[in-house]
């Protein structure tokens, strides 16, 4: 498995409109894609000074399938225009990372 880990930030006024834009368009557009070995997206927040960040990890089966979703310049972030207007900066390249190991607990 594949984690794409990619950071942006936002003013703590424009967060729920970005969180919000992130869930119901641009998650969901990405999922309507149907693209072969995604498996998911997660998305963390944080307060960070005075602007709250966001994390997206998104999972994928190989390589190969985050290069389905991006091309062959995968490391490229994944960040729309109406999301750009919502974030005082983010990072232009995502990072990959292979899942070695899990542990799971119930809880």
């Amino acid at each position: 498995m594949i984690a794409r880990i990619w950071h942006g930030y936002t003013t703590k006024e424009n967060a729920d409109t970005y969180e919000n834009l992130l869930k119901h368009e641009i998650f969901e557009g990405i999922e309507n894609k149907k693209i072969e070995g995604y498996k998911g997206i997660q998305l963390l927040k944080r307060e960070f000074g005075n602007e709250l960040e966001f994390t997206t990890i998104m999972w994928f089966e190989s390589i190969a399938s985050v290069k389905q979703f991006m091309g062959e310049n995968y490391e490229t972030a994944y960040v729309l225009p109406e999301a750009q207007k919502l974030l005082l900066r983010y990072d232009q390249k995502s990072i990959h990372c292979e899942l070695r190991h899990e542990l799971k607990y119930n809880l």
